[in-house]
């Protein structure tokens, strides 16, 4: 798995009021769509334990579709 730019600590954890967490964000948080979009993608495949240069293909034998009558 690839180093990425973005850092998961499982480690850290505060309790604090809701006003603290939404001063927290709106300092802490990727300003743009893209960089949120990147750190999901990320934390995702932390999560789900696969590499992001090679994320895995989406089975599609699992779904199947028909058309529901009106």
């Amino acid at each position: 798995m690839s180093e990425g730019k973005f850092k998961l600590d499982r480690t850290a954890f505060h309790a604090g009021t809701h006003s603290e967490t939404e001063k927290y964000y709106a300092k802490n948080q990727p300003k743009t769509l893209k960089e949120r979009l990147e750190a999901a993608h990320y934390l995702n495949s932390i999560a789900f334990q696969f590499d992001l240069q090679n994320p895995p293909r989406m089975d599609r034998s699992v779904f199947s579709m028909r058309k529901h009558p009106m």
